[in-house]
C-alpha cells in the first residue's frame, strides 16, 4: 500500500474518534438493532465520518460498515476489494463509561485482510499494519514498531468482559490447570488483539460470536506483529463473501511461541 493512503486512513480514524468523544460519559440514548446489539449517536457520528472519508480517498472501493451493511450478497460477490469498518467497537464498554472502545478500519482483498488501523479515541493511540507491512503503535508524533512475545515468566490470556460462553469458560479453566501461572484479563473491543500484537498479553481465544468488522483491522495489526488469527480447526482466518457476516470461533496467538503447539493440541482434544 502507498504510504500516503496509509497516513490518510490513520488520519480518518482519528477524526472518527474525535466525533465519538463528545458522547463519551454523557447522557446517551441507546437503541437496539435487529441483532440485539446496541447502537448510539456516537456509532452513527463516527460512521458518517468514515463513510465520507473513505469514499473521498478511494471512490472505487466499496465500504461495508457495521452501521451500513445493507448490501446484498449478489452485490458483494462483485467486489474484489472492500473496506471493512466498525465505527465504534466496544459499544457496551462505551455505554458503561469505560475507555475500552476503538475505531476499526480494514482493507480486504480477495477475502484476505491486507491492512488495518485501530484507533483508541480516549488515549489517542493508533495501531496499524498488515502481514506484509509490519505493525506499529503511534501516539502523537511517536511511531514504534511492535511485536508479539514468547511468554516466559507469565502466561496471560485475555477475554471479553461482555461476551463469553460455557465452551470458552471451560477452555480457560483447562488452560489454568495446565499453566498454573496463567492470568486471565478482561478487556473490551479490538484492544485485545492490539495488546497481543504489542507483546503485553499472550493468547486471545474466542468461543463467542463476533462479526467480520470486529476482527479484521486488528487481525491485520496482529499479523504484521508476527501473530496469527486461526479458526479452532487451525485454518487461517479470512473474510469470504457470504450471506452471514458472523465469524467462526477463533484463536489469536503468536506464530512462533514455544508454547503454541502444546496449547493448540490441548484445545483440539
Amino acid at each position: 500500500m502507498e504510504a500516503k493512503l496509509i497516513e490518510s486512513v490513520i488520519s480518518l480514524v482519528k477524526q472518527a474518534g474525535q466525533a465519538i468523544l463528545p458522547f463519551w460519559k454523557s447522557e446517551l440514548a441507546v437503541d437496539t438493532k435487529q441483532d440485539d446489539s446496541p447502537v448510539t449517536a456516537a456509532d452513527l457520528a463516527a460512521n458518517a465520518v468514515l463513510l465520507a472519508g473513505l469514499k473521498q480517498l478511494t471512490p472505487d472501493i466499496p465500504v461495508l460498515s457495521e452501521e451500513a451493511c445493507q448490501f446484498t450478497i449478489e452485490e458483494r460477490q462483485q467486489w474484489s476489494s472492500w473496506w471493512l469498518v466498525d465505527p465504534l467497537d466496544g459499544t457496551k464498554e462505551f455505554i458503561k463509561g469505560k475507555d475500552e472502545f476503538t475505531v476499526n478500519v480494514a482493507l480486504i482483498q480477495q477475502g484476505r485482510v491486507v491492512f488495518g488501523v485501530v484507533g483508541c479515541p480516549v488515549s489517542g493511540v493508533v495501531y496499524f499494519g498488515g502481514a506484509h507491512l509490519g505493525a506499529f503503535k503511534r501516539l502523537e508524533h511517536s511511531t514504534t514498531a511492535i511485536q508479539v512475545r514468547d511468554a516466559q515468566h507469565e502466561f496471560v490470556v485475555v477475554a471479553s468482559p461482555s461476551h463469553t460462553s460455557p465452551e470458552q469458560d471451560a477452555m480457560i479453566a483447562g488452560l489454568t490447570e495446565a499453566y498454573p501461572n496463567l492470568e486471565v484479563r478482561k478487556l473490551g473491543s479490538s484492544l485485545k488483539f492490539c495488546l497481543l500484537a504489542e507483546g503485553k498479553i499472550d493468547f486471545y481465544p474466542r468461543f463467542a460470536p463476533t462479526s467480520q468488522w470486529d476482527t479484521a483491522a486488528a487481525q491485520a495489526v496482529l499479523e504484521g506483529a508476527g501473530g496469527q488469527l486461526l479458526t479452532v480447526e487451525g485454518n487461517l482466518f479470512d473474510y469470504p463473501v457470504r450471506e452471514n457476516l458472523i465469524n467462526p470461533y477463533f484463536l489469536a496467538l503468536p506464530s512462533q511461541a514455544s508454547w503454541r503447539t502444546h496449547v493448540l493440541n490441548n484445545l483440539r482434544k
